[in-house]
């Protein structure tokens, strides 16, 4: 049995005996007891009322495949081959997984939880079951690799106008991949090359994962934020979420792989969080100040002897003190 249809049985906020939903479920109320103690344990509340049963205290946001789908034209439903999960060793490898099986669609893998989720150059995302979204899309662009200059910038754009138009205000960008707010940082994006498939086509797995719900950081050693901390007057939806960010995706890429990176270059720098800064980059060798983004999606740093482009990949920024 999976928390998740105990968890959707409770969502009522009514009181259910241990019996009724053993019933429901097909399995023991010794079953039912070890679930609503493991979903007690990783931060739900659930009421044990004597003599009656259980009653879900907290909200709980589950996801949901066609709650996702239904925030999608219904054009945009058909081409899609969306998979919801309960958990997963990491979405981006879902989605491999599925480009490997032949998905005839746009696979994407959404899920509560992750167990080896990856961030910027290896590093662990954590992933929480029930609090985040984490969600990968599977790419597909024509012209090979030298036609995703920029994509993770782009990516960056798509998801803060996802955001904007729930009504996140001051959403920022970090150069290359991470997604800001005044208080620290929302969620980031992982950009993975999967090689020509035939001649010139190359697949593309974008990772995006964005705190929502989460309040309590485990191993995070920088500022962060969440939808819910900030924006605490909105009822955060997972699947809105997701939907949005799909479908803001969904009309980003077609304009980059039509016209290139030229269309985003001012909606990213306007967002830009390095701007003015004082930065150093290649572990110290650089110092200066940010002054945004050259038409290739490099960052420039304007020092004493010029302006040095700092290329994706190759090393990082970090404002100095």
């Amino acid at each position: 049995m999976k928390s998740k249809a105990l968890l959707e049985l409770l969502s009522d906020g009514q009181v259910h005996s241990g019996e009724f939903l053993a019933a429901h479920l097909g399995v023991s109320r010794t079953a039912i007891w070890k679930q609503i103690r493991r979903a007690m344990d990783e931060g739900i509340e659930i009421a044990t009322i004597r003599g009656r049963g259980y009653q879900l205290v907290s909200r709980v946001d589950l996801l949901d495949r066609d709650s996702v789908l239904q925030c999608l034209d219904p054009w945009r439903r058909e081409a899609l081959s969306l998979n919801v999960l309960d958990e997963v060793d990491s979405t981006n490898a879902e989605v491999i997984r599925q480009v490997a099986a032949g998905a005839g669609k746009m696979p994407v893998a959404i899920a509560d939880c992750q167990t080896a989720g990856r961030g910027r150059r290896g590093r662990v995302w954590q992933s929480p079951r029930g609090e985040n979204l984490y969600l990968s899309m599977g790419l597909t662009f024509h012209g090979g690799f030298g036609v995703l200059d920029g994509l993770s910038l782009v990516l960056g754009v798509a998801v803060a106008n996802a955001l904007e138009q729930l009504g996140v205000p001051e959403v920022g960008l970090k150069w290359p991949n991470d997604i800001f707010l005044p208080d620290g940082k929302l969620g980031g994006i992982l950009v993975e090359l999967q090689g020509e498939l035939e001649e010139g086509v190359v697949q593309v797995i974008a990772g995006i994962g964005l705190n929502v719900h989460m309040s309590r950081p485990e191993g995070v050693d920088q500022p962060w934020s969440s939808l819910a901390r900030a924006c605490p007057e909105i009822v955060w939806s997972r699947n809105q979420i997701a939907g949005a960010i799909i479908d803001a995706v969904l009309d980003a890429v077609p304009i980059f792989s039509d016209l290139g990176f030229g269309d985003f270059r001012e909606p990213w720098q306007r967002r830009d969080i390095f701007m003015g800064k004082p930065l150093q980059a290649r572990g110290g060798d650089v110092e200066g100040v940010g002054c945004g983004i050259d038409d290739n999606g490099n960052y420039q740093i304007r020092t004493a002897d010029g302006i040095v482009p700092v290329r994706a990949g190759e090393i990082s920024l970090r404002v100095m003190q």
